[in-house]
């Protein structure tokens, strides 16, 4: 007698397990959010505090730093608004270098742990409802993605967070993925901590940093070059391919 292919009670509780890192997430999301936490990652804080911070990061610069890319983990992975503050904040507790450097390091992870957790809970479930489109996308970011992504993320015009979880949900592999957003985020992030590097003046005069900077003809052109370059890459290897 053949064996039933009807799903066992187990087989249909199984998918639901797999939305625990998921749930996990929006709980931590709407805890975050309930404690007030998403205010303290404000330039309005970061002044408030500033002069404790800078002691502490004087006193216990190692144990800071390291507690700094570990926040900024937290900020990312639980899509919380303030990753550029946190930049700024990088920038001027460490300097632009290695301000840059530590908040490179937070968001990739970050970003990494976000990606898994949504390919975890959703990805394949999104495959199979998708059907033959959605595979056809697959294969493209698994050739290409890198490259797309690149472009993305050199151009920060599309909210972080979305960034973040569009290629997991349309399947993207993680070391592309993670290659391109460690890539993608230097020059922003070393823009934005060059910013955070002199806030010691604009925290005298009791002003706000100007962010719109990054849109200036001298950062924003050669940010759409890059972008454009990763494109063309994208662009030739598929020529590659065809020829």
């Amino acid at each position: 007698m053949p064996d039933d292919p009807s799903p066992t009670a187990s087989d249909r509780r199984r998918p639901w397990l797999r939305l625990w890192p998921l749930a996990l997430l929006l709980a931590a999301i709407g805890l975050a959010y309930a404690l007030g936490l998403h205010r303290v990652l404000s330039f309005e804080a970061l002044a408030e505090h500033r002069a404790t911070l800078a002691g502490f990061v004087a006193a216990r610069p190692v144990p800071a730093l390291l507690l700094y890319v570990l926040t900024y983990v937290v900020v990312v992975g639980f899509s919380l608004p303030g990753a550029t503050v946190m930049t700024l904040a990088g920038g001027f507790l460490f300097g632009p270098w290695l301000g840059a450097a530590a908040a490179v390091a937070g968001a990739t992870i970050g970003a990494c742990l976000l990606f898994l957790a949504a390919r975890h809970a959703l990805a394949d479930s999104l495959a199979r409802r998708a059907g033959p489109r959605l595979g056809k996308l697959r294969e493209a970011l698994a050739r290409d993605g890198f490259w797309y992504l690149l472009s993305l993320r050199l151009l920060p015009v599309l909210p972080f967070w979305f960034v973040n979880l569009a290629p997991a949900l349309a399947g993207m592999p993680l070391a592309p993925y993670a290659a391109a957003t460690f890539l993608g985020i230097i020059p922003a992030s070393l823009v934005f901590a060059g910013i955070g590097a002199g806030l010691g003046q604009v925290f005298e005069s009791g002003g706000r940093p100007d962010l719109t900077v990054i849109f200036s003809p001298g950062i924003l052109l050669p940010l759409l070059g890059l972008a454009a370059l990763s494109l063309l890459g994208a662009w030739w290897r598929r020529r590659q391919r065809a020829a």
